[in-house]
């Protein structure tokens, strides 16, 4: 949306130049070139906040970010490529032959088409692309100036500990600080207000429910009972003596594991066990494919035998079936020398693939059987994070990169020492969500494209542009951070100013399938395949029987994806701020929808986009030694620690 939008108020201005390579027609469909374009060049950011600063931080990688550069850059490198080369068959199933059988909407892809259109629909469009231009801008400057302002008034400007405020009014003799121990404060973070804008209320409920049973009845019952300890935050000061953490996941499998990694189990589960259901529930969809599949292949292989004067019944038969079959099937609107050849992204994928092979065996220490092997996994969860993020508008990365790195650990098994099994664990899973995180992306693009009637071939060339641009901006961005936030690289640090939740996480689980001295508790997996089992019936029950007249009670039931989220994440924080952001929304539409359709996204994009600028303004801040915590204040923080 960010990229449509301010796509628009810089291009449309310099279309109207007379400067040949400039200047010229700026309507809908190229406009959604230049928000493909943009959206290539932020596609590849999930690796960069799980799986590689996850093998720093269990020193399964020597060196540093900066000393490993290159390495960095050539992983991105596949992932950004291999995704963009599998998206042209992604659109042409999911967009062209089943989204109409599936409701495959898309929800933010057609929202960014109609925003896209309406802005270019005559004067009023004009009028009305400018308002949402202001929109943007204006939540875009509020949210960078806001999170730079914070930096230096951490406890006033962005973290609201209203119980830690209750302690200290109390002179420090209150029972507040038990529940401040748990992670219920607020968190003013413009980013994941705006998410939750855009993600509505069904999925923020979800996700503040999840919050509640997690961090709210079963982590202090695990505690209470003496399953899992917390970590006392400050030793030596008695008026802090009750301030304790329950997030820590450090020192497994050497001491009682603390409820964030009991809760860890089941929130995997739940979203992966979940996601396979979604998937599976489609299987005339999944036969389907597999029959188109087979098909073409024989029709390949029986023109391949024809040219060469030689004749197969068999292969001839399916062949034949194969064009009759494509009768039935949506045409694509898009003529023929404006999709995307076959020969262009076929050559493509198995370029990236033995260039990964390459790549991947010298720098990474995988060998090619694994790489192979970690391309069919992106494969399947692509297809796994089209389907269901078409349709929830959340797609399941998270599931996607557990279970690779559930299968990674099981197939490097007794082959690897621990340290390298933990580095091709996180490698291989990086590149299998994170080709797929791309996949997604780009097929979504495609959505946008499609309803605008714009050349599939010339977004793709737009991708391409931007995926380059992402190769550079990416790695260069992680080096920025780490360098200003150590810590971020660092398991044994409680406190960072760089809150990465996901690279915890994903060294967890990595450690749980590789270390031997690191097990899943007896209760967590008991509890975990429980709730899978629940959360299975009710996609189930939804699917099948909540049809026709009953379809509209779908919209009450729990979405388990986002409440499993909860289970993942460190603290209830993100889930209050993307609560506050969906019932903003709701209260905006029940107050004047025309007014909330004209600004609300606009807002949204600008709250995310401000404040992930705004955070790249601190990093430099903090290398160039004039950041927050040199010359900021903690008031307002527990023990003066923000």
């Amino acid at each position: 949306m960010f990229g449509a939008i301010f796509g628009y108020g810089i291009i449309k201005l310099a279309s109207r130049t007379t400067i040949p390579i400039i200047g010229g027609s700026f309507g809908p469909q190229e406009n959604s070139i230049v928000q493909a374009a943009a959206q290539g060049a932020g596609g590849i950011t999930g690796i960069f906040v799980a799986g590689i600063p996850a093998m720093y931080q269990l020193h399964a990688q020597v060196g540093s970010p900066k000393d490993q550069f290159g390495a960095i850059i050539t992983i991105t490198l596949v992932c950004s490529f291999f995704g963009l080369f599998f998206v042209a068959p992604l659109r042409k199933f999911f967009i062209i032959q089943v989204g109409r059988e599936l409701k495959l909407l898309f929800p933010t892809a057609t929202a960014v088409a109609l925003t896209i259109r309406s802005m270019h629909a005559g004067v009023a469009g004009a009028g009305e692309a400018l308002s949402k231009l202001k929109a943007l801008s204006l939540s875009f400057a509020a949210a960078l100036i806001q999170r730079v302002a914070s930096y230096y008034a951490v406890g006033i400007l962005y973290d609201w500990h209203v119980f830690t405020w209750i302690h200290i009014w109390s002179g420090y003799t209150s029972w507040a600080m038990n529940i401040e121990s748990w992670g219920w404060w607020f968190e003013w973070t413009p980013a994941f207000i705006g998410s939750g804008i855009l993600i509505g209320m069904n999925s923020a409920l979800s996700m503040f429910g999840g919050a509640v049973l997690a961090w709210g009845i079963i982590g202090p019952l695990l505690v209470h009972y003496g399953e899992c300890i917390g970590k006392r935050q400050v030793e030596d000061d008695p008026r802090w003596a009750d301030w304790y953490s329950f997030a820590s996941l450090s020192n497994l499998g050497h001491e009682t594991p603390s409820p964030r990694y009991w809760l860890l189990w089941p929130g995997v589960l739940i979203m992966v066990a979940t996601s396979i259901a979604e998937l599976f529930v489609q299987y005339k969809v999944i036969g389907y494919a597999g029959k188109v599949v087979w098909q073409k292949i024989c029709a390949n292989i029986n023109f391949v035998l024809t040219k060469r004067g030689k004749n197969s019944t068999y292969f001839a038969t399916r062949a034949e079936r194969e064009v009759k079959a494509s009768e039935n099937i949506i045409e694509d609107p898009a003529p023929a020398h404006e999709q995307v050849q076959l020969w262009a992204w076929t050559t493509g994928l198995v370029i990236t693939v033995a260039v990964g092979m390459v790549i991947f065996e010298l720098q990474w220490g995988m060998n090619p059987g694994l790489t192979v092997l970690a391309c069919v996994l992106a494969i399947l969860f692509s297809f796994l994070a089209v389907q269901i993020g078409a349709v929830t508008d959340n797609s399941p990365l998270t599931a996607a990169s557990k279970a690779s790195q559930l299968i990674f650990g099981a197939a490097t098994k007794g082959h690897f020492s621990v340290k390298d099994a933990q580095r091709v664990n996180l490698v291989a899973g990086g590149l299998a969500s994170g080709a797929a995180d791309v996949a997604f992306s780009l097929t979504s693009d495609f959505r946008t494209g499609f309803l605008l009637g714009t050349s599939p071939v010339k977004q793709w060339y737009a991708q391409c542009l931007g995926s380059i641009v992402s190769i550079f901006l990416a790695p260069g961005m992680f080096v920025l951070f780490t360098t200003a936030y150590p810590c971020i690289l660092d398991a044994s640090a409680e406190h960072c100013a760089f809150a990465a939740p996901s690279v915890s996480a994903w060294a967890a689980v990595a450690q749980a399938v590789t270390d031997p001295d690191v097990s899943i508790p007896l209760t967590s997996g008991i509890f975990s395949i429980v709730m899978a089992v629940f959360c299975v019936g009710q996609v189930i029950f939804r699917h099948f029987y909540l049809v026709g007249e009953r379809e509209k009670y779908r919209q009450y039931l729990p979405n388990w994806g986002a409440v499993a989220l909860s289970f993942v994440l460190p603290n209830p924080v993100f889930t209050t701020a993307a609560l506050f952001g969906a019932t903003l929304a709701w209260l905006w539409r029940k107050w004047n929808v025309k007014s909330f359709d004209l600004y609300g996204y606009a807002v949204a994009a600008g709250f995310i986009a401000g404040e992930g600028l705004g955070g790249v303004v601190g990093a430099i801040l903090q290398i160039s030694g004039v950041s927050g915590d040199i010359l900021g204040t903690t008031a307002g923080c527990p023990a003066g620690y923000c």
